[in-house]
């Protein structure tokens, strides 16, 4: 059975360059360095220690050095609702696995460890994003499709 662990913040490259794997998984290529990549390290870097993370990640490590999966998650806090009575809501995301290591079950346990957090924790809505290939996994977790769609707003310049 694989194991995963809850990552550190000495993990923090590795889980970018993994993030780096996945987005190109899914455009076809490689993704354009606009400084995505130090932001990333040095975002993860601050949270992953804290001692009550709302953001972590599980990884799986590789044979030989670095990671070979991980699943990234965080804890938003809403307003209370139906089925979030606390207004605690997790959202997985950032789940990759370098091409080397997929099919040996290391994204299915990463996810399962976060999925565990969150229900350790009295989280009882888990919300993600799934690619078409991603999407068995997730269903055989229990994830289901939702009604409601999602949309975005970018800005293409922060103000000042």
């Amino acid at each position: 059975m694989v194991r995963a662990r809850k990552a550190t913040a000495a993990d923090a490259a590795e889980l970018v360059r993994l993030r780096a794997v996945m987005l190109a998984s899914m455009t076809g290529r490689e993704p354009a360095d606009d400084g995505w990549r130090e932001a990333a390290e040095r975002r993860l870097r601050a949270r992953l220690d804290e001692p009550d993370p709302r953001m972590l990640a599980f990884v799986v490590d590789a044979p030989g050095g670095g990671l070979a999966a991980c699943a990234t998650g965080t804890v938003e806090e809403r307003l209370g609702g139906p089925g979030a009575p606390e207004g605690l809501v997790g959202y997985v995301f950032n789940v990759a696995t370098h091409p080397e290591h997929r099919r040996r079950g290391y994204s299915r346990a990463c996810v399962t460890a976060l999925v565990e957090w969150y229900r350790e924790r009295g989280i009882v809505t888990v919300d993600l994003r799934s690619s078409a290939e991603g999407e068995p996994l997730y269903a055989s977790l229990g994830f289901v499709r939702t009604h409601d769609p999602a949309m975005r707003l970018r800005f293409t310049e922060p103000r000042p």
